[in-house]
């Protein structure tokens, strides 16, 4: 079995609709993270036990077919969505190949997955995610190769404070990502934390900026 390429939306809907489970990659050339996704795909699929399954993999363009990525809103790449009888039961935004490997195992096999321990509360994980380093900002990529502008700029703002922080990519986990919109009430990213609290997003920190209050703020 190998990894198939939906080209048109035809080929995708007709790919999705089985009862087996299928796994989609929304990929871009330009992106070198889709590269790796595509080859965790491949290597799953040769996996006797998801052989036996009948489930089926492929890759498709993501700019290419607009129309699908903006139904399943796929915002970024790489992105994986499972389906089956055409309908999406799970998905996976951003290179995590560890979460994307447990999703497919588990939905491809059903009954005969080990059940894992129950997992730590959301709110526990945000709030220790959150208080990890006294300057925490959770954004789409990394303080090395953040992948959005908004994000791009902030770390560059950040970078000439000389102050110290960390990051969190939002895209290597969904549930964060969701979750923290809600339990800060804020609905975008990039987000900025000093100390446990929310300070705001990139609009908020330009205006701290411009008003010289931003490095008293982040080394309150």
């Amino acid at each position: 079995m190998s990894v198939a390429t939906l080209s048109s939306n035809e080929n995708f809907v007709n790919f999705t609709r089985s009862p087996s489970l299928t796994v989609v990659h929304f990929a871009a050339t330009w992106a070198d993270q889709c590269g790796q996704v595509t080859e965790v795909l491949n290597e799953l699929s040769k996996l006797p036990e998801i052989q036996s399954s009948g489930s089926k993999f492929a890759v498709c363009d993501a700019e290419n077919l607009s129309e699908i990525s903006l139904q399943y809103k796929v915002d970024s790449v790489p992105t994986v969505i499972l389906f089956k009888n055409g309908t999406q039961v799970d998905r996976v935004d951003g290179a995590d190949a560890a979460q994307i490997t447990s999703k497919v195992k588990t939905h491809s096999l059903g009954k005969g997955v080990v059940p894992q321990a129950a997992p730590q509360k959301l709110e526990d994980r945000l709030k220790a995610l959150i208080n990890k380093h006294n300057v925490m900002v959770f954004m789409k990529g990394n303080r090395d190769a953040p992948r959005c502008g908004f994000s791009r700029t902030l770390i560059q703002i950040l970078n000439g404070t000389g102050v110290q922080y960390d990051t969190f990519d939002i895209l290597t986990d969904e549930e964060v990502r969701q979750g923290l919109k809600e339990y800060s009430d804020w609905p975008t990213y990039p987000q900025l934390y000093v100390k446990g609290e929310l300070v705001g997003g990139l609009d908020i920190i330009k205006e701290l900026q411009a008003n010289g209050e931003l490095e008293s703020t982040l080394n309150a």
